[in-house]
Protein backbone atom coordinates (compact mmCIF):
# COMPACT_ATOMS: atom_id res chain seq x y z
CA UNK A 1 0.00 0.00 0.00
CA UNK A 2 1.15 3.61 -1.10
CA UNK A 3 1.87 5.56 1.94
CA UNK A 4 -0.12 9.15 1.77
CA UNK A 5 1.31 12.26 2.64
CA UNK A 6 -0.88 14.72 4.50
CA UNK A 7 -0.51 18.00 2.97
CA UNK A 8 -2.05 21.22 3.29
CA UNK A 9 -3.70 22.67 -0.06
CA UNK A 10 -0.92 25.44 0.11
CA UNK A 11 1.84 23.19 0.52
CA UNK A 12 0.47 20.85 -2.02
CA UNK A 13 0.85 24.17 -4.56
CA UNK A 14 4.19 25.37 -3.12
CA UNK A 15 5.57 21.78 -4.46
CA UNK A 16 3.69 21.81 -7.17
CA UNK A 17 5.16 25.09 -8.47
CA UNK A 18 8.65 24.67 -7.54
CA UNK A 19 8.18 21.19 -10.21
CA UNK A 20 7.08 23.04 -12.74
CA UNK A 21 9.87 25.78 -12.53
CA UNK A 22 12.27 22.71 -12.69
CA UNK A 23 10.48 20.91 -15.47
CA UNK A 24 9.84 23.50 -17.68
CA UNK A 25 12.65 26.17 -16.99
CA UNK A 26 15.24 24.62 -15.03
CA UNK A 27 15.34 21.37 -17.18
CA UNK A 28 15.75 23.14 -20.77
CA UNK A 29 18.31 25.66 -19.09
CA UNK A 30 20.74 22.75 -17.70
CA UNK A 31 19.92 20.61 -21.66
CA UNK A 32 20.97 24.18 -23.35
CA UNK A 33 23.99 24.22 -20.55
CA UNK A 34 25.21 20.46 -21.83
CA UNK A 35 24.99 21.33 -25.66
CA UNK A 36 26.94 24.63 -25.18
CA UNK A 37 29.63 22.72 -23.14
CA UNK A 38 30.12 19.98 -25.52
CA UNK A 39 30.45 22.02 -28.61
CA UNK A 40 33.35 23.25 -26.52
CA UNK A 41 34.94 19.91 -28.02
CA UNK A 42 36.74 17.20 -25.57
CA UNK A 43 34.51 16.17 -22.50
CA UNK A 44 37.02 14.38 -20.47
CA UNK A 45 38.38 17.47 -19.47
CA UNK A 46 35.60 19.87 -20.26
CA UNK A 47 34.59 20.99 -16.15
CA UNK A 48 31.70 22.91 -17.45
CA UNK A 49 29.93 19.78 -18.96
CA UNK A 50 30.71 17.67 -16.08
CA UNK A 51 28.92 20.43 -13.51
CA UNK A 52 25.91 20.82 -16.16
CA UNK A 53 25.64 16.87 -15.58
CA UNK A 54 25.86 17.16 -12.36
CA UNK A 55 23.16 19.87 -11.94
CA UNK A 56 20.86 18.05 -14.57
CA UNK A 57 21.24 14.98 -12.54
CA UNK A 58 20.37 16.90 -9.10
CA UNK A 59 17.24 18.31 -10.96
CA UNK A 60 16.19 15.53 -12.60
CA UNK A 61 16.39 13.88 -8.80
CA UNK A 62 14.50 16.52 -7.03
CA UNK A 63 11.63 16.31 -9.95
CA UNK A 64 11.17 11.96 -9.32
CA UNK A 65 11.05 13.24 -5.61
CA UNK A 66 8.81 16.21 -6.18
CA UNK A 67 6.30 13.86 -8.57
CA UNK A 68 6.22 11.05 -5.91
CA UNK A 69 5.41 13.42 -2.79
CA UNK A 70 2.90 14.98 -5.08
CA UNK A 71 1.38 11.70 -6.38
CA UNK A 72 1.30 10.45 -2.80
CA UNK A 73 -0.09 13.91 -1.06
CA UNK A 74 -3.51 14.01 0.63
CA UNK A 75 -4.66 17.30 0.65
CA UNK A 76 -6.39 18.10 3.48
CA UNK A 77 -8.11 21.29 3.59
CA UNK A 78 -7.56 23.12 7.07
CA UNK A 79 -10.47 25.67 6.50
CA UNK A 80 -13.34 23.14 6.88
CA UNK A 81 -11.53 21.54 9.92
CA UNK A 82 -12.61 22.94 13.43
CA UNK A 83 -12.62 21.98 17.52
CA UNK A 84 -10.74 22.38 20.22
CA UNK A 85 -8.63 19.72 19.61
CA UNK A 86 -5.09 19.77 18.15
CA UNK A 87 -4.70 18.10 15.48
CA UNK A 88 -3.37 17.95 11.69
CA UNK A 89 -3.11 22.11 10.47
CA UNK A 90 -3.96 22.97 14.15
CA UNK A 91 -2.11 26.47 14.32
CA UNK A 92 -1.62 26.17 18.34
CA UNK A 93 -0.31 28.92 20.36
CA UNK A 94 2.13 27.77 23.54
CA UNK A 95 3.38 29.59 25.99
CA UNK A 96 6.85 28.47 27.13
CA UNK A 97 6.52 27.31 31.20
CA UNK A 98 10.18 28.39 31.82
CA UNK A 99 10.33 31.67 30.09
CA UNK A 100 6.80 32.77 29.43
CA UNK A 101 7.55 33.10 25.68
CA UNK A 102 4.93 32.61 23.19
CA UNK A 103 5.10 30.52 19.88
CA UNK A 104 2.89 29.67 17.21
CA UNK A 105 3.11 26.66 15.09
CA UNK A 106 0.85 25.69 12.39
CA UNK A 107 1.04 21.45 12.24
CA UNK A 108 1.41 20.65 8.66
CA UNK A 109 3.26 17.99 6.46
CA UNK A 110 6.73 16.95 6.44
CA UNK A 111 7.12 18.33 2.88
CA UNK A 112 5.88 21.83 3.98
CA UNK A 113 7.57 22.13 7.06
CA UNK A 114 9.46 25.22 7.67
CA UNK A 115 10.40 26.06 11.18
CA UNK A 116 11.23 29.85 10.38
CA UNK A 117 7.54 30.01 9.06
CA UNK A 118 6.07 28.84 11.79
CA UNK A 119 5.50 25.52 10.23
CA UNK A 120 6.45 22.21 12.11
CA UNK A 121 6.26 18.76 10.81
CA UNK A 122 3.21 16.54 11.94
CA UNK A 123 6.36 13.87 12.56
CA UNK A 124 7.98 16.29 14.47
CA UNK A 125 8.79 15.86 18.40
CA UNK A 126 6.66 18.96 19.51
CA UNK A 127 3.74 17.92 17.02
CA UNK A 128 3.47 14.51 18.18
CA UNK A 129 3.45 15.56 22.04
CA UNK A 130 0.94 18.06 21.09
CA UNK A 131 -1.69 15.89 19.08
CA UNK A 132 -4.89 15.40 21.09
CA UNK A 133 -4.45 18.00 23.38
CA UNK A 134 -6.73 20.90 24.07
CA UNK A 135 -6.58 24.45 25.57
CA UNK A 136 -5.46 24.99 28.99
CA UNK A 137 -3.05 21.27 29.11
CA UNK A 138 0.58 21.13 29.82
CA UNK A 139 2.62 19.40 26.96
CA UNK A 140 6.54 18.08 27.54
CA UNK A 141 8.58 18.09 24.61
CA UNK A 142 11.99 16.26 24.94
CA UNK A 143 14.31 17.20 22.89
CA UNK A 144 17.83 17.28 22.16
CA UNK A 145 18.48 19.62 24.87
CA UNK A 146 16.39 17.85 27.99
CA UNK A 147 12.55 17.97 28.60
CA UNK A 148 10.65 21.10 27.89
CA UNK A 149 7.03 22.33 29.05
CA UNK A 150 4.18 24.26 27.55
CA UNK A 151 0.95 25.27 28.06
CA UNK A 152 -1.53 25.45 25.36
CA UNK A 153 -2.74 28.82 25.24
CA UNK A 154 -4.76 28.85 21.79
CA UNK A 155 -6.13 26.24 19.14
CA UNK A 156 -6.99 27.81 15.69
CA UNK A 157 -7.81 26.84 12.14
CA UNK A 158 -6.30 29.38 9.46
Amino acid sequence: MVEKIPMTAGGYSVLETELKRRQQVERPRIIQQIMEARSHGDLSENAEYHAAKETQSLNEGRIADLEDKLARAEVIDVSKLSGETIKFGATVTLIDEDTDKKQVWQIVGEPEADAKAGRISITSPLARALIGKTKGTSVEVVTPSGAKGYEVKKVEWR
